[in-house]
């Protein structure tokens, strides 16, 4: 009776055990991670590269994700900017365990080269308005570490003179805790111009003031009419991957000349016809960026969230509050095409700003193609960028001298089109034609890529105003 009961039982609990087996079966098997190896880093210091992989040692990884989770591996350690090269791979151990080699090829982090700055906005301003006149050139000596202390910290230090002058230093520490997940950087120095934008004219140009008069006939500048002195000091939290926050505080000190204030100029450079400025800032920045390259990215997104105050508000000086925020989302569309869109935008507040508060589109990195020689201040503005790409080219080429370490330079080359738009709101006493208007450009371009991340953008854009040429652009990390 007892025998019967138990084969009953069995049969009862036959299906649910081979179901058992069955989900067993079919569960994906895991790899564990034994160890990571680190090679080819002379000045690296090894904890550096791991801080940047996702798993550590002991962790378990889906083989069938393996090949996905070592290329996420190799692009965070390349967008590190420290080396030219970066390999990972498994080797097998045993069935279940795997050891992680990273393969890596430095950089040269030292550059001590000699400086040829130019002082205006940008390049097409300097080859278009100015002719390429070398007179609006800074000339000296730039002294550059990406790597000091082997660390990820860079050391900049500018010696600058000519057109502008430049003392100035900057030192940045990104992990200097134990677990890599908080750092410093400091900065300061003395800065000296020659000329000075002091207005903007309704055809968005700058209007620039210098003690040189315009029909003197003389090309050599004229003497200083504008000094700064600054510092500066700010506290990094990095804990994950991707997300960075920085507080930062700064101080500077304006002296312009006598005349850039008076009724003749702008008694609202600085507001109130004042000549000196102080300024405070006090910043908060948050950054995600989860992208395949850093410096020319094609697929993966990026954002920023920025907030400053400018000025205590109680002594009558400068006094501003900003938001701004920076959205990058992009696609490969299969094949050898890859798009993105970029969304920017800054609100200023009060609207009633003096105007060295005014700077807006045609500044650093805000601009619409197209419309790069022409400036439009705002207190509010965004804009929209909308790239297509397609990769046309890959090859290498021998480097012009013997290195063991960089034995070929890589050039990638892209062709892309484009269109931009975009709104910039000022108060009408500050008004330009480019103002209160909706904005928008357009065109098309090639794309080259290659050795330290050298970026070179040939662009030929048409912008609303029925203006079309061509338009250049470089990055450079060095």
């Amino acid at each position: 009776m007892l025998r019967k009961k138990i084969t009953i039982l069995a049969l009862l609990l036959c299906p649910v055990l081979s179901q058992a087996q069955d989900t067993a079966s079919i569960a994906p098997p895991q790899l564990m991670v034994k160890e990571i190896i680190i090679q080819g880093n002379k000045k690296t210091k090894a904890y550096v590269i791991e801080r940047e992989i996702q798993f550590t040692n002991g962790d378990s990884i889906p083989a069938a994700k393996l090949a996905e989770e070592l290329e996420k591996a190799r692009q965070q350690i390349y967008n590190t900017t420290l080396f030219n090269e970066v390999s990972v791979t498994a080797n097998m151990l045993t069935a279940q365990a795997i050891a992680i080699v990273v393969t890596v090829h430095e950089r040269w982090y030292i550059f001590p080269v000699p400086q040829f700055k130019l002082v205006d906005r940008n390049l097409n301003e300097w080859l278009k308005t100015y002719k390429g006149d070398l007179n609006r050139i800074s000339y000296g000596v730039k002294f550059v570490h990406y790597n000091l202390s082997g660390r990820r910290d860079q050391l900049r230090i500018y010696l600058l003179s000519g057109f502008a002058r430049n003392i100035s230093f900057s030192y940045t520490s990104p992990g200097s805790n134990p677990s890599l997940t908080e750092g410093f950087t400091v900065g300061g120095g003395f800065l000296q111009n020659r000329q000075v934008a002091y207005a903007t004219t309704h055809d968005n140009q700058l209007q620039f003031f210098s003690l040189l008069p315009k029909d003197s006939g003389q090309k050599a500048p004229g003497g200083f009419v504008r000094s700064n002195w600054f510092a500066s000091a700010g506290y990094i939290i990095r804990r994950g991957l991707f997300n960075r926050h920085t507080i930062q505080v700064s101080f500077s000190r304006y002296q312009v000349n006598d005349s850039i204030s008076t009724q003749r100029y702008n008694p609202n450079y600085f507001g109130n016809g004042q000549t000196t400025a102080r300024i405070i800032d006090f910043t908060y920045n948050f950054s995600h960026n989860n992208v395949n390259n850093t410096t020319y990215p094609l697929t993966g997104k990026r954002f920023a969230f920025a907030v400053l105050k400018r000025g205590l508000g109680l002594t009558g000086g400068l006094n501003m509050f900003t938001v701004e925020g920076h959205y990058n989302r992009l696609w490969h569309l299969g094949g050898r095409w890859y798009g993105d869109v970029l969304v920017s935008g800054k609100i200023k507040l009060p609207f009633d700003q003096p105007y060295y508060n005014q700077q807006a589109l045609g500044y650093g990195d805000s601009y619409l193609r197209g419309l790069e020689v022409k400036v439009i201040d705002a207190v509010a503005y965004s804009f929209a960028r909308n790239t297509l790409r397609f990769k046309a080219l890959a090859f290498s080429l021998p480097f012009p001298f013997k290195s063991n370490s960089h034995p070929r330079s890589p050039f990638t080359i892209y062709t892309k089109t484009y269109a931009d738009v975009g709104y910039a709101y000022n108060k009408k006493k500050y008004d330009t034609y480019l103002n209160n208007r909706l904005l928008y450009s357009g065109g098309v371009g090639i794309d080259v890529q290659t050795l330290y991340d050298v970026n070179l953008r040939f662009e030929y854009s048409l912008n609303q105003l029925g203006k079309k040429g061509l338009f250049l652009h470089t990055q450079v990390s060095f």
